[in-house]
């Protein structure tokens, strides 16, 4: 896989974040021992910072995996916050649960496990923020779910969308296509204003105008 930037600078940038608290430092931990895909600490703290910019008190997570990204989302949306957890496997939800326990943010958070396209039908109401992290040939079919219950002036936004590079060159499998077909909705859609971060695999951050 490309890089997006070169491993000096983002070595360079990894090295300047604070030390995480105990709970994300054993989740990252156990990512790398098991090679479980997370967003990592300097998005964590992106999302972390949108959430609170925007004061988020309600957030819909699309595709949770363990969890990680899920404390920092809880952090940022205080006691009287929501964020709702997804992932398909209920075996992740069991052990995000156990994070949300210790980390003493479980109340703030709601589990629900199944196709998180589906999950969000479930729940009533508009978001202040969405983050979108499923399957990448999903996310076509995350951003027609998810745009439209983003209330205006709240965020929509997703992972990978550089994927490492592939986007931008000649890959054409189902998970490259659906986030190129992503990027160019959220770029043809005039009630979205987005950007594309190249921080680590690509962050779209989107504005609902």
């Amino acid at each position: 896989m490309a890089k997006i930037i070169d491993k000096l600078t983002e070595r360079y940038i990894y090295s300047l974040l604070p030390a995480r608290d105990a709970v994300l430092g054993e989740m990252e931990t156990e990512a790398r021992k098991r090679s479980i895909p997370i967003i990592g600490p300097a998005v964590g703290r992106m999302l972390h910072q949108y959430a609170r910019i925007i004061a988020a008190r309600r957030v819909f997570e699309m595709g949770s995996a363990i969890g990680y990204s899920t404390l920092w989302l809880a952090g940022a949306v205080g006691v009287e916050g929501k964020v709702y957890y997804t992932d398909g496997s209920r075996r992740n939800a069991e052990e995000a649960r156990g994070y949300f326990e210790r980390a003493g943010v479980a109340e703030r958070i709601e589990i629900l496990v199944g196709n998180s396209i589906e999950l969000i039908d479930t729940v009533q109401g508009e978001f202040d923020l969405i983050f979108n992290d499923v399957d990448k040939y999903q996310y076509p079919d995350a951003f027609r779910k998810a745009v439209r219950r983003v209330k205006r002036g709240g965020l929509f936004i997703a992972d990978n969308v550089l994927w490492g590079g592939r986007v931008a060159q000649s890959d054409s499998d189902q998970d490259t296509e659906g986030i190129r077909e992503f990027n160019r909705l959220i770029y043809s859609t005039a009630e979205l204003y987005p950007v594309i971060l190249p921080i680590r695999d690509g962050v779209a951050v989107c504005l609902k105008q």
